[in-house]
């Protein structure tokens, strides 16, 4: 069995660039898939879903059709960015009433992967409206998903971080008591690397989403198995639940900084914490602290526990609550919360930000015409549930997990409602004025839980303060905050590559530092693909040079992916 210390990041990749269209996702072969779609007439959002459902063979315990997505899709011609939420709500019947009658409290929640805490999958309907809404036309839904399809018939061979987290997720599972479907294993055991994999379960399950659209999933054969699988586990998911599931489109949320707009996805998503950060982070110098110093390290951390304290108290389903967007992206807000942060000493208190496990996918597109796609898929923890509904080929996302169960909490359960969500996709464009349409400057995105806010503002600020190429951005060792709800103590995870004088500095600081993080550890630091237009975050470049029509690409070290184009 490989160990932990085993994984060595010894390779240096150049970023890809190319003219026509690019891709990258955690895996060659997903990426294949979409750059495929593109060569055949497909847009960025046709890409994206092939990538989405590819993902979804080679990657099962990280996404699938049994989990949620989100989408953000930049349009060229429209000049303007549209957002899907494919997140899914509680049962109806799943209140907190409910899960008190049963004796689950705050203090006592049922498991993670217990079958109550399985919500709607979107991912499915988000595949379908991506394509309705913004793909090209010239494909089919069925052509769009035939190269994932094709790779679950006729299998694959398991990558190399993959095998190492199927097989992790797996003895998770079985430490909980639950076994994983057959479809996702090989004669019970997860798949080693370089062993080819088959789900014919799975293509079948594909096959009819091509065919049929959402009502294969939602209705008939899949909605009863998936009804069957939770209600034989304890859940109350019906059959309504699931058929009267839709995605939302969104207007996605945005911010300014130094002349520069990232975009995210609105609430229920946790998009609202990367801006947050951003905002934070404005109030600094960061460029003279220099790239992962004490400094620039202290005030990420302090920036960061900030902004996630924020957004745990504010940020739920917009339906159930009112989430205060406008007070909370305000400038002085955030200069008012930056003057919170001294540089000597880490703050004594904060109010907790959330913190759960994450698997999750994010890939990106951006095609010929210059749209652009940013996606990211999820079944939560690993497999999520664990649950398989009978010859699907897929597990059940665990999502309900991250619900509060507090009766006054923004984010407290209820029947029919989403909760706080982890996944977002983001775009960064220029800050044009409201005259002009935004130009894209990039798709960007890093995977895996709190992780994702984090990681979205270090690497975006690696390529805009410290002239760093999309790939050195990714390449470059990271910080994660991660705060303990047991303990109530914040912790800061240096990666491998960072200084020890800087762990020991910031522990002078009063920070409780975990260094260094090595091997498959790592995997806390999420994996991010990014594709830039042009090479803006070249230090050399001039305001004045006309925009460049080239992409600039690069894909996490931590995961088995690339990108490519063409």
């Amino acid at each position: 069995m490989d160990s932990d210390t085993e994984l060595n990041f010894a390779s240096r990749r150049s970023p890809v660039v190319c003219l026509h269209g690019c891709v990258a996702s955690s895996q060659p072969l997903a990426s294949n898939v979409g750059l495929d779609v593109l060569k055949r007439g497909g847009n960025a959002a046709d890409a994206a879903v092939a990538i989405a459902a590819a993902l979804a063979v080679t990657e099962p315990f990280s996404t699938g059709p049994g989990g949620d997505a989100f989408c953000l899709f930049y349009s060229k011609n429209m000049g303007e960015i549209r957002g899907i939420n494919g997140s899914g709500r509680s049962p109806r019947a799943q209140t907190l009433d409910f899960f008190e009658s049963r004796g689950y409290t705050a203090e006592a929640p049922p498991s993670p992967y217990d079958a109550l805490n399985i919500t709607v999958p979107g991912a499915p309907a988000c595949w379908c409206d991506t394509v309705q809404l913004f793909g090209s036309h010239k494909l089919s839904l069925q052509e769009v998903l035939s190269g994932a399809v094709e790779l679950a018939e006729v299998g694959f061979p398991v990558a190399e971080v993959a095998a190492h987290h199927w097989a992790k997720w797996v003895a998770a599972l079985r430490d909980d008591g639950k076994e994983l479907g057959g479809d996702l294993l090989i004669d019970g055991h997860a798949p080693k690397s370089g062993q080819v994999f088959r789900n014919p379960s799975l293509a079948q399950t594909l096959r009819e989403i091509g065919e049929r659209g959402k009502p294969a999933f939602y209705q008939g054969r899949v909605a009863q198995a998936i009804v069957d699988v939770i209600n034989q586990n304890g859940g109350v998911m019906t059959l309504d639940d699931l058929s009267s599931h839709d995605s939302e489109v969104v207007t996605p949320i945005s911010t300014e900084y130094k002349g520069v707009r990232l975009w995210e996805p609105p609430p229920n998503s946790q998009g609202l914490a990367a801006l947050l950060l951003l905002n934070i982070l404005e109030n600094f110098p960061l460029k003279d602290a220099s790239h992962n110093s004490a400094d620039y390290v202290h005030i990420h951390v302090e920036a960061v526990r900030l902004a996630l304290t924020d957004a745990r108290s504010y940020l739920g389903d917009p339906n159930h609550v009112t989430v205060p967007l406008g007070t909370l992206l305000d400038k002085s807000y955030s200069r008012q919360r930056a003057q919170l942060i001294s540089m000597e000493r880490a703050m004594k208190e904060v109010d907790p930000g959330l913190t759960t496990g994450s698997d999750t996918v994010y890939f990106c597109v951006i095609d010929s015409e210059g749209n652009a796609c940013s996606f990211v898929n999820s079944t939560y923890l690993g497999f999520g549930s664990g649950l398989v509904p009978k010859d699907c080929g897929f597990s059940l996302q665990n999502r309900g997990a991250a619900f509060s169960l507090q009766r006054n909490h923004v984010n407290c359960l209820a029947g029919g409602k989403r909760p706080y969500h982890t996944i977002i996709p983001a775009l960064l464009t220029d800050s044009a004025t409201t005259s002009q349409k935004p130009r894209l400057l990039a798709a960007l995105g890093v995977m895996g839980a709190v992780m994702q806010p984090q990681g979205h503002v270090q690497v975006l600020l690696n390529m805009l303060e410290f002239g760093m190429n999309p790939q050195q951005a990714l390449d470059a060792p990271r910080v994660f905050v991660q705060y303990d709800p047991k303990t109530h103590e914040w912790s800061v995870n240096l990666e491998e590559g960072v200084d020890q004088e800087v762990a020991e500095e910031l522990r002078r600081r009063g920070h409780k530092v975990n260094w260094p993080i090595t091997g498959h550890k790592r995997s806390q630091f999420g994996r991010g693909q990014i594709i830039t237009v042009g090479d803006w975050w070249n230090p050399s470049i001039s305001q004045t040079d006309p925009p460049s029509r080239v992409l600039w690409a690069g894909s996490d070290p931590r995961g088995d992916g690339c990108a490519q184009g063409y």
